[in-house]
């Protein structure tokens, strides 16, 4: 048996402990049984229209996505496998062990998976609104996100990121946390998608040393870019650029906006360190709270410290963004390339 067919024969014996006690199994007429984990390659053919670009959302980590309409009217997204690629089999892998200890609000949803012959696919629930970077970073649609939206998928992401890092089954570190990777459903609610890079950390391990770095670029921890030092706080590192974006509407880095403001982190710390903070609010919004605005920046700050233990964890950020009486600590800005860990 392969080591695919292993893994599968796993989330059957996964799928089937979970659900001891509910109904027969059996199949039903839209290709998947009647729970819904396994789908036949035919029905979702039929339900992408052959995987027609028409019905193409995207690329994801390890291939294209496919919007998808099932017999019974459920709409469906579907991630497929690149056939030629090997990293992306390693990825599929290890997006459907994580996405299986897994369930919470700001997580996207798995709903199941497909693998006969060659083909490989993952179904998730179909999110509507696309990705947060889809409205962020377009002029044209980021004023439909208004200030009270924006605190929400900022809290949303967190809350995700909590489950994650403490209360999943296994400490989970996603690694590629960034705006593309945020899915909005129809209540423009955040929920946390494409797990191909996340790392399962057992027992009481908080961090590893690595030399396989994967991530994106611009929302990378330095010591985890520079040294292979991968823990919570690199998932937090990353979460503060996001904030840094959703505040300001503007990419990590735009070679547009001239020398000083191109980088966004560098060009926050400016603004915080003269005391201007709000220059940096999105001219696109009408109105906002300016102290939430304020916290947002300073929150943002925090998680990208270069000092990895003068990060905050995701249950202090939580409690920065749900707690009004809670006072920010003030972010420490390191000077030069030194990246400290204590």
């Amino acid at each position: 048996m392969g080591f695919l067919a292993k893994l599968f024969a796993y989330i059957d014996k996964r799928f089937k402990a979970a659900r001891s006690g509910s109904a027969a199994e059996g199949e039903t007429d839209d290709g998947s049984d009647t729970h819904g984990l396994f789908f036949d390659l035919r029905a979702l053919q039929i339900a992408t229209d052959y995987f027609s670009e028409l019905n193409r959302l995207g690329h994801g980590g390890f291939g294209p996505v496919y919007k998808g309409l099932m017999p019974n009217g459920q709409e469906i997204a579907v991630k497929k496998l690149a056939l030629d690629s090997r990293q992306g089999l390693e990825q599929f892998i290890n997006e459907v062990k994580v996405l299986l200890k897994t369930q919470h609000k700001n997580l996207v949803m798995l709903l199941g998976c497909c693998a006969e012959g060659p083909e490989k696919m993952l179904v998730y629930e179909y999110l509507p609104n696309r990705s947060l970077d889809y409205f962020i970073f377009d002029k044209s649609k980021s004023p439909s996100l208004d200030w009270a939206t924006r605190v929400k998928i900022i809290s949303g992401i967190a809350r995700g990121l909590l489950y994650l890092h403490e209360e999943a089954p296994e400490r989970i570190i996603h690694i590629d946390i960034k705006t593309s990777n945020i899915l909005l459903d129809q209540k423009l609610n955040p929920k946390i998608s494409d797990f191909g890079l996340a790392r399962l950390f057992p027992g009481d391990d908080t961090h590893v040393n690595t030399f396989r770095i994967s991530g994106t670029h611009g929302y990378m921890a330095p010591e985890y870019a520079m040294h292979g030092y991968l823990s919570v706080k690199t998932d937090v590192f990353s979460y503060g650029v996001v904030v840094l974006e959703i505040v300001s509407g503007r990419k990590n880095h735009d070679s547009r906006l001239g020398s000083e403001k191109a980088d966004l982190l560098n060009y926050s710390w400016l603004l915080f360190q003269g005391r201007k903070s709000l220059d940096l609010v999105d001219p696109a919004l009408e109105e906002y709270n300016p102290d939430e605005a304020a916290m947002c920046i300073q929150l943002g700050l925090l998680c990208c410290q270069q000092t990895v233990a003068e990060r905050p964890d995701m249950n202090s950020v939580h409690l920065m963004l749900s707690c009004d009486s809670f006072t920010l600590p003030r972010p420490c800005r390191t000077t030069g390339n030194h990246v400290g860990f204590y």
